[in-house]
């Protein structure tokens, strides 16, 4: 007889996932050594980040799932608002659920027991497994999300696996105390100061004149309206929320075609989920470039200064996450040569652009979000 942890793998499978996004919870831990033996997986470091990969990752045909700890629900929210639902984007997610049922530590408490009722007011769609026998409505679970088009949450109790002899994660012969091992980290820096003499605009075109048949997906505000009146392309997705999600969209779609994969993203997006750049570097797909476009300052919201303009170096720290292709440029004519000798590499790479604050004047995408995703899945899955 299938043990819980076998049976969720079994489900998973009939239903043609083809990508799981976790991050670990205690009471999963025999079911995590399953999903990295029998999926393409990507370990997370964020919960948001995970909504952004598996985004992409399905725009580009694929079918992910989420498994998480129910707390980092919490954390994904606004994305799931802001970029599934707006976009019509579905995502099962499989959350281990704490703080209602033989919960041990007192902090799980007050967010799992409200749950039900957040969800219910945030308009996510949720499922509650809370035994072993209930398990089959996983796979309604993962039905509803890909054939409504939205997230659907199953709430697993840990009591689904109390009975469980499954023994996955001894199995895996995790060491109880790991090896010291060596940490090694190479950087090639020149130290140059370059001052800034372009607009975000003249980047975003500069670019664009470059662009064949790769997929661009762009940072939300200003960003999108400026590239779509620059040159709109059914290749072009953009963004209308979920800031911060920039690189995670590009990273699972550079996960699921071969095509170039183009990230617009700015300062402040990256210094609001910096954890992105940990994931790419680890996955490291050959054929995503990210373009930073550093202003130093919030740009669709006033211009406000990030921490960008005075204290941190967004390439040095590009280069600490483990990114190894990177430059520094200032002029649309450096922007260029860059681009080009990068998308002649096919290495992951990463463009740290030094802008001017400031905004031009574009006018609102006359599509909506939906329109955006469906106009864009047609041109990139043929």
């Amino acid at each position: 007889m299938a043990s819980p942890e076998e049976e969720v793998i079994a489900i998973m499978k009939k239903a043609g996932i083809d990508l799981a996004a976790t991050l670990p919870c205690d009471r999963i831990k025999n079911l995590l050594p399953l999903i990295s033996e029998n999926f393409p997986e990507i370990q997370l470091t964020r919960e948001e980040n995970g909504v952004g990969i598996c985004a992409g990752f399905y725009l580009a045909g694929g079918k992910p799932m989420m498994l998480i700890q129910s707390t980092g629900l919490g954390n994904m929210i606004n994305a799931l608002e802001s970029l599934n639902i707006i976009c019509r984007i579905p995502l099962p997610i499989l959350a281990s659920w704490r703080g209602v049922y033989a919960e041990g530590i007192e902090a799980q408490v007050p967010l799992g027991t409200r749950l039900p009722t957040i969800l219910e007011g945030a308009g996510l769609k949720y499922t509650i497994i809370d035994e072993a026998k209930k398990l089959p409505l996983l796979e309604t679970v993962i039905t509803d999300a890909f054939e409504n088009l939205r997230p659907h949450i199953a709430l697993i109790s840990p009591k689904v696996w109390e009975g469980s002899d499954c023994c996955a994660w001894e199995a895996a012969g995790l060491p109880q105390k790991p090896e010291l091992m060596e940490r090694t980290c190479s950087f090639n820096l020149t130290r140059e100061t370059l001052r800034p003499v372009m607009l975000r605009n003249d980047a975003m075109c500069a670019i664009a004149s470059q662009l064949d048949d790769e997929i661009t997906v762009t940072n939300l505000g200003v960003p999108c309206k400026e590239l779509y009146a620059c040159r709109d392309r059914e290749l072009n997705f953009y963004m209308f929320g979920s800031m911060g999600l920039v690189s995670s969209i590009g990273l699972g779609l550079a996960l699921r075609t071969e095509k170039t994969v183009v990230a617009f993203d700015g300062d402040g997006s990256l210094l609001m989920n910096p954890n992105a750049l940990l994931e790419i570097a680890r996955e490291a797909p050959k054929n995503l470039i990210i373009i930073c476009l550093d202003n130093g300052a919030y740009g669709s919201t006033g211009s406000q200064e990030t921490c960008a303009l005075r204290y941190i170096d967004l390439e040095i720290f590009a280069t600490a996450c483990g990114i190894q292709n990177t430059v520094k440029v200032n002029s649309p004519e450096g922007l260029i040569e860059a681009f080009r000798k990068f998308r002649a590499m096919q290495e992951l790479s990463f463009i740290h652009v030094i802008l001017k604050p400031g905004n031009t004047k574009a006018p609102n995408i006359p599509l909506s979000p939906e329109e955006v995703t469906k106009r864009f899945m047609k041109a990139l899955i043929v």
